[in-house]
């Protein structure tokens, strides 16, 4: 045994859906009778030749390629080149429905090699011999790799392929070709479709089926970002793993994709250079690796050039690359043809050759004006730690020098690499860490925090790193897990840092937030007896402990405490701190927590007071929070919008995120719903480049909270479902509450009022494990609605009794509004009316045009049940104007239906409209219900009428649309509700 994952998997296609869609084009194409041909151009190892077995053997079966189905194991023997082609045309080709031709490395007679002739004896393929000699039915000729045919031959099969098309005879031509060759003069005008990198969901799928669904998700999450889409790469790293090592019980190996992984993927467009080419392609592959911008486009050729002059190359030696696509240099840059190309030409070659490289490029870049650059070739050279040179770095990137976060991110780590275990290498792993982190590069930053795990270091450079680590994971992993890491964080800095300890404990209290804990969160907001003194951590030699890559010393009282040793009792604590930073929102949110809002308000406005006018980006965060606590979601609009223009002008790539997040749901609060779509769908994006699922998760149940006034029920769906795809597994209770009730409030725009009661209930209830503690109250209208509405009055009064208290907090400017209308909807009667008008009344006050005209049509659905049709309609059209003019078009449907059956004339039908918008409210909830495939005793049942109403209406339904069966009756209400 040797330990290694076995991958013998029938080949598959996965994803590559326009690509399988031409060849599928192709094959009807000869079916209809008619030639064609297509070139397919990839880098090596993005799935040419599974493409072409695929569609060799569709065609063979007489069914067109598509998504999934499984390739043959194995391949008839290969043809080299164009002559072998003509023997097979002059031969018994004609019997055969189709054939695949190859011309592999290094062809044997008859083949050719990379630039090599047709072989001895071979003579120029006629291109009309190659039409000419088939006869009979359609066929499909595949040849893989054309870029390394003979010239001649090459030629001649592309004049054949481009006269496919015109030619009689139906035969197709289905080539493949290295993208560097796509542009060959012999095969110019034949249609090109190109195979990129696999996108997340086919990679995925590829390596489910590689393990087995049996990977551990953060090994599954490595190999796919290692494998770049590439799906030979990322068949030969699950090979190199054990099954242990895929569980994640033991360590992955470093590097992941080593150099005979890289180079068995693209290794021999590199082994076919000459030496020079190559070591010249080292040094550029050298200088792109210590280039601290990770987002650099190539290296820059005046630095490569000159140390290959230093090494005697000369630059002439970059032309065969050029010939063979592997680099090219384009103003003044010299870049790969892809990035596994740049891997492989650096991790191919022995470390002595890697760091003798760096050692050329730092004698050619000029010290003085790119000095962290210099330095950081200095370290790549380096053979063992080097304690100066890490302090020239470290003083490159301090604060105040004019360095990015990603500089001082390559700086620290470059330096930390110098430096021998301890405290001060752990430090600067720590800060490098950090700054990754900010810069929104957070696998960095968890590469980075893997170094230091060193039980040595004293708890105040650990405490910091688990900072580091639980902030990470407070944005992208299990927030249970962020805050286990966030509390010990503040449990070990707490003797020797007060600021961060805090900072820990206020991160802790998100991750419970978020978690909808609400124990977790008071504890995290626990006041403390009192900081210890800060002390000087001694580092080996080195400064004290940094704060953000800067030395900041811990200086000692008069008395002079020493750090004492590892389990040794720490010194006295002395007088209690000033009132912190954070002291009013904490006390605020802590008080508000434990249901006294009325006290909560002085700490919670001074926190709003001191932000009026500040510029830091994390207090006006914290001022939108306590805006929010207050019930004053313009002021919560006001500060995020100006964190956000901080966040912006200062370039916080892992901020901005989150702070779009805050804004959003300010603004989706407010009932600003195009702004908050606006921001959520901005903060959707950057919070994918900066990899804060989380934080995405969050933008996804803002926007399908907005898609439940703004757009229909499939949008809704698809919002809530990638929300709750990762708020699930990592407990996110807030975004996860928000997608149920978006979806439930969906529900209730369809008439399906039993569905949102039921989606509703669990969440609105008190108590653990149920909805967020801070969004339950807002959606308990919602469930007031669907419960009265669906015959459960008992369960609305409950809840109405509840909301009732809440209300009278004065926490949401809408609640009041709200109240009457959820106690209109349980009244008798008698009450009813006057309830709805005081609830108008309210919305007047509170304002809010969506909520209002929820309870307008609300209030005109309940007069036309009444049998007073005129003022229904008088309510349903106010309601219809207020949906259309905030943009709820689905809202002001059902407003608008309610109209027709109040009495009111339907407007004319526009032209092709679908006949199902003739139907009633009612007639449109049943029709729905059976297009679902429900029985008329479930449809009976979910919209609390009798089954002889439902036989009625169904009966009118199908008289009126003209379909004879439920099936066809289903068929047109999907049309209906697609178009």
């Amino acid at each position: 045994m040797t330990g290694k994952t076995t991958v013998n998997l029938p080949l598959r296609i996965y994803g590559r859906s326009a690509e399988l869609d031409a060849v599928a084009a192709l094959s009807d194409r000869l079916r209809a009778g008619h030639g064609g041909a297509l070139l397919l151009v990839a880098e090596p190892g993005l799935g040419r030749t599974a493409l072409l077995a695929r569609a060799a053997r569709d065609f063979a079966a007489g069914t067109g390629p598509r998504p999934g189905s499984a390739a043959p194991a194995d391949c008839r023997p290969p043809l080299a080149g164009g002559p072998a082609l003509l023997r097979a045309v002059a031969g018994r080709i004609d019997a055969v429905p189709l054939h695949r031709l190859c011309a592999p490395v290094g062809a044997g007679p008859g083949g050719a090699g990379p630039g090599g002739g047709a072989g001895p004896g071979a003579g120029p393929v006629d291109p009309s011999a190659l039409l000419g000699g088939f006869a009979g039915g359609p066929l499909l000729l595949c040849a893989d790799d054309v870029h390394r045919w003979d010239a001649a031959s090459r030629a001649a099969l592309g004049v054949a392929a481009r006269r496919a098309p015109g030619h009689p005879r139906a035969v197709g031509f289905l080539l493949s070709a290295a993208e560097h060759r796509a542009d060959d003069p012999g095969l110019r005008g034949v249609p090109v479709v190109r195979l990129g990198p696999l996108e997340d969901g086919p990679a995925t799928a590829l390596l489910d089926a590689l393990t087995g669904e049996d990977a551990d998700p953060s090994v599954r999450d490595e190999l796919l970002y290692e494998a770049e889409g590439n799906p030979a790469l990322l068949t030969a790293l699950v090979a190199r793993l054990s099954p242990d090592q895929l569980r994640g019980h033991r360590p992955l190996p470093r590097p992941l994709a080593d150099a005979a992984v890289l180079l068995g993927t693209v290794g021999d467009r590199l082994a076919a250079l000459p030496a020079d080419t190559r070591l010249l392609l080292l040094l550029a592959a050298a200088a792109h690796a210590a280039d601290p911008d990770p987002d650099a486009v190539g290296a820059d050729a005046a630095q490569v050039l000159g140390a290959a002059r230093r090494a005697g190359l000369d630059p002439a030696a970059l032309d065969p690359a050029e010939t063979e696509g592997v680099a090219r240099s384009d103003g003044g840059r010299i870049t790969f043809g892809g990035t596994l190309l740049r891997r492989a030409a650096y991790d191919s070659e022995p470390s002595s050759r890697r760091r003798a490289a760096h050692a050329l490029l730092a004698s050619s870049v000029d010290a003085e004006r790119h000095r962290l650059l210099h330095l950081l070739h200095r370290a790549a050279a380096a053979d063992g730690p080097d304690a100066r040179l890490a302090a020239e770095l470290v003083a490159a990137a301090a604060p105040g020098t004019p360095t990015s976060g990603t500089e001082r991110t390559a700086a620290l780590a470059r330096a930390a690499g110098l430096t021998a275990p301890g405290n001060a290498r752990t430090t600067r792993l720590t800060d490098a860490a950090e700054y990754a982190r900010q810069a929104g590069r957070p696998r960095r930053a968890r590469e980075l925090l893997a170094g230091t795990r060193d039980a040595a270091a004293h708890d105040a450079v650990r405490g910091r790193a688990e900072l580091v680590r639980g902030a990470l994971a407070l944005r992208d992993g299990p927030v249970g897990d962020a805050y286990e890491a966030l509390l010990m964080a503040a449990a070990r800095l707490d003797p020797y840092d007060r600021e961060r300890a805090l900072a820990a404990r206020t991160e802790a209290m998100g991750a419970a937030w978020a978690a909808g804990d609400v124990a977790a969160c008071l504890a995290a907001l626990a006041p403390e007896s009192g900081p210890a003194f800060p002390v000087r951590v001694p580092e080996s030699g080195a400064a004290g402990v940094p704060e953000s890559g800067s030395v900041r010393e811990h200086q000692l009282p008069a008395r002079g405490h020493q750090l004492p040793a590892r389990g040794h009792p720490l010194p006295a604590r002395g007088p209690a701190f000033p009132p912190d930073p954070l002291s009013d929102y904490r006390a605020g949110l802590r008080t508000a927590l434990r249901g006294d809002l009325p006290a909560a308000r002085e700490p919670l406005r001074r926190v709003l007071e001191r932000a009026r006018d500040d510029d830091d980006p994390a207090r006006l965060l914290r001022a939108g929070v306590a805006a929010l606590v207050l019930g004053d979601a313009g002021a919560a609009c006001h500060a995020n919008a100006r964190a956000l223009a901080v966040a912006r002008s200062r370039g916080l790539a892992a901020l901005t995120p989150q702070v779009l997040e805050h804004l959003a749901y300010a603004e989706l609060r407010a009932g600003q719903h195009a702004r908050a779509r606006a921001h959520a769908q901005e903060g959707l994006r950057a919070a994918h480049r900066a990899g804060q699922r989380n934080v995405a998760a969050h933008q996804h149940a803002i926007l399908a909270m907005i898609a439940s006034v703004e757009e229909d029920a499939a949008a809704v769906a698809a919002q809530a479902g990638a929300a709750l795809a990762v708020a699930r597994p990592h407990g996110l209770v807030q975004a996860a509450t928000l997608a149920e009730w978006a979806s439930a409030r969906a529900d209730l725009c369809r008439g399906r009022a039993g569905e949102a009661a039921a989606r509703l209930g669990p969440l609105t209830r008190p108590g653990p494990h149920r909805g967020h503690f801070a969004v339950r109250m807002l959606a308990l209208p919602c469930f007031v609605e669907a419960a009265a509405l669906s015959g459960e009055p008992a369960h609305a009064r409950a809840a109405v009794e509840e909301f009732a208290v809440w209300a009278a907090q004065g926490c949401d400017p809408q609640a009041p509004a709200q109240l009457a209308r959820c106690r209109a909807l349980i009244a008798v009667p008698e009450e009813a009316d006057a309830l709805y008008a005081l609830a108008l009344v309210r919305h007047e006050w509170a304002g809010g045009d969506f909520e209002r005209a929820r309870t307008q049509l609300l209030y005109g659905m309940w007069l036309r049940r009444r049998r007073r049709p005129g003022e229904a309609r008088s309510r349903l059209r106010d309601a219809r104007v207020a949906f259309e003019r905030c943009g709820a078009p689905a809202w002001a449907e059902q407003a608008r239906a309610e109209l027709r059956a109040a009495g009111e004339a339907p407007a004319p039908a526009p032209a092709g409209a679908s006949p199902v918008a003739r139907l009633t409210p009612q007639q449109l909830r049943i029709a729905r219900c059976v297009a679902e495939g429900a029985t008329n005793r479930e449809v009976a049942a979910r919209l609390c009428v009798s089954p002889r109403t439902v036989d009625h209406h169904l009966r009118n339904v199908f008289a009126l649309l003209g379909v004879r069966s439920r099936t066809e009756l289903a068929r047109l209400v999907d049309r209906a509700e697609k178009g």
